[in-house]
């Protein structure tokens, strides 16, 4: 249930995560939720090496949009670099 919930955290962040960093991406909207679900994931699993969620917790929504924020720019610094 956990991997679930936090895959639905991370594509509702990934949209919030393209809402507020606008701009022309390659591959799109379904990239974006991609790495907003990947940024979730990252976002679960170093709370919780933190030690700010409990086994079993998944990201907050503000967790887990920062961290898709991070991965969007992330994926945008590579993708310049390729060109």
């Amino acid at each position: 249930m956990e991997i679930i919930g936090t895959l639905v955290v991370g594509l509702i962040a990934g949209v919030i995560a393209k809402l507020l960093m606008p701009g022309k991406d390659p591959g799109g909207c379904i990239i974006t939720i991609l790495l907003g679900i990947a940024g979730a994931f990252v976002a679960t699993y170093l709370g919780k090496l933190l030690g700010i969620y409990e086994p079993g917790d998944t990201a907050g929504f503000i967790g887990a949009t920062i961290g898709a924020i991070i991965i969007l720019w992330l994926y945008r610094i590579i993708l310049k670099r390729k060109k």
